[in-house]
């Protein structure tokens, strides 16, 4: 049964999944959402014999159908491919009572190349398909790890361009190495001055700029996104937990349709939110656990149902959830809102706004599904710490808000459901911040000394993503201020 797309905030006309991945955002603002969320047409045992492709070939199919089995196949092929150091793509650890799905084994050692890797893809043959002749500029805002994916996953690549907004003191100093180094004609990184929400607003802006829009259009560009809201990068992420239950089913851990449970570390929501999707394809997923770091927005939504972004913005050492503003929520209040539109976009409306918002109870009560919790730094620190202890396991500092935070379900629950911790992120992008965890004494080093210290400590080899950035010149140097974004954009495409 085919699968149309439709606005969370109008009843416009839905779009086939082609047309929703080249668009990125609706043109009222809303995000793209499925008219309904289709069951897995294979059995988990069958899905258990199959490898990372095969198995993401099985989930994608069911949300991208005016893909041909070619078209999505090829898609596939190229993206999960020798660019992972592992034949496993995402392979399960097991450590202390949970399973910790590493999803850091592509190019740039983060979880966004889980979707990044495809999208470049599934966006050039969505652009085929639609006999599009403009050249497509990918629009990204980052709060660390989406800038580097996406550059890495577009770089080069016919008929695109891609500009990267990030807050210029709000990443590690190895992501933004990362993105300052990277090649390709058509990238463009800029620094901004302020943090992640206002770099991920002014794009939603540009996005929403119909002016923009027809000089752009005139020049032969338009945009797309590379961002969690473009849902060609929310449904690649909904196959590594399918692929996750599966190999605990091959690996006779867990026994056919036994519950799992899901602990993600969030920031903008659509990690978790494709396991939510997951769940509603019929994949025996128990709770899923929201973990949050201090920014903890999400952890006081669920506790009381309200919205509310009016508060301290902290930096931490888990910047990628460093996040006001959770974009893909949205998404999830559309679908507890009864599908409606309208009472949808009321709420983001009164957010933008009055930087706040309230769901009824009855909203409330389909949110069941649902734990939310937080870890202080001290907790996610002491996690790391205590987890190299005990297991000689090193995890990054977002994992380790998410495993401090699947502590204290446990403690509250006495939940003892087999359990999967989303790890977003090597240890070696976060090097410093992981170290001076495990020992303090290790806080005066250099950070590409921690990586060697690191890699000593951990008995693991140092990723090439972070061997080929120790020399590497910069070639990206723009800073600007929020209110130039525009500016930025228009002067990359010699927009007059």
């Amino acid at each position: 049964m085919e699968v149309l797309y439709k606005s969370t905030r109008s009843d416009s006309t839905p779009v086939k999944a082609s047309q929703a991945i080249l668009k990125g955002l609706s043109e009222d603002g809303g995000l793209f959402v499925p008219d309904h969320i289709p069951v897995l047409d294979k059995s988990l045992s069958e899905l258990s014999k199959m490898t990372y492709g095969e198995v993401a070939y099985e989930v994608m199919k069911l949300f991208l159908t005016d893909f041909t089995e070619e078209e999505l196949k090829a898609c596939i092929k190229n993206a999960y491919d020798s660019k992972f150091d592992t034949e496993a793509i995402a392979p399960l650890v097991e450590a202390d009572g949970a399973y910790f799905l590493e999803l850091f084994h592509g190019a740039t050692i983060a979880f966004k190349d889980m979707a990044l890797s495809i999208l470049p893809h599934l966006l050039i043959t969505s652009a085929k398909k639609n006999n599009v002749k403009n050249e497509i500029v990918i629009l990204t805002a980052t709060s660390g790890d989406t800038g580097k994916a996406a550059l890495a996953g577009f770089a080069d690549v016919k008929g695109t361009r891609i500009i990267v907004f990030y807050p210029k003191d709000g990443v590690s100093k190895i992501q933004e190495k990362q993105m300052l180094t990277q090649k390709g004609a058509n990238t463009h990184v800029v620094g901004i001055h302020g943090n992640f929400d206002d770099a991920q607003t002014g794009v939603k802006q540009l996005f929403n700029d119909k002016e923009l829009a027809k000089e752009m259009e005139e020049a032969g560009f338009q945009f797309s996104s590379a961002n969690s809201i473009n849902i060609g990068r929310l449904v690649p992420q909904i196959v590594y937990y399918v692929y996750a239950y599966t190999r605990l089913l091959a690996e006779k851990e867990i026994e056919e349709n036994e519950k799992m449970n899901v602990v993600v570390p969030t920031g903008n929501f659509g990690n978790i939110l494709a396991a939510y999707y997951a769940k509603n394809m019929g994949l025996p997923i128990g709770k899923l656990i929201c973990a949050s770091n201090d920014n903890k927005v999400l952890y006081d939504f669920f506790k009381t149902g309200v919205y509310d972004k009016n508060r301290e913005f902290v930096l931490t050492t888990s910047p990628s959830m460093d996040i006001l503003i959770s974009s893909n929520l949205e998404r999830l209040i559309y679908r507890i809102a009864g599908n409606d539109a309208g009472k949808n976009a009321k709420l983001m409306n009164a957010l933008s706004g009055e930087g706040r918002y309230s769901i009824t109870e009855v909203m409330k009560e389909e949110l069941a599904d649902f734990y939310g919790n937080f870890a202080t730094e001290a907790e996610a620190a002491e996690r790391i710490r205590t987890l190299y202890e005990d297991c000689g396991y090193i995890i990054d500092t977002h994992t380790a808000v998410a495993a401090a935070v699947y502590a204290k379900y446990k403690k509250d629950t006495g939940d003892g459901t087999k359990t999967v911790i989303a790890s977003t992120a090597s240890p070696f992008k976060f090097t410093r911040s992981v170290m001076e965890a495990i020992d303090p004494k290790y806080s005066s080093g250099e950070d590409f000394e921690l990586v060697d210290e690191l890699a000593k400590l951990g008995n693991i080899a140092v990723p090439g993503a972070i061997e080929e950035i120790r020399t590497a010149p910069v070639v990206h140097k723009t800073v600007c201020e929020r209110t130039q974004m525009k500016m930025i954009v228009k002067n990359f495409l010699e927009i007059k």
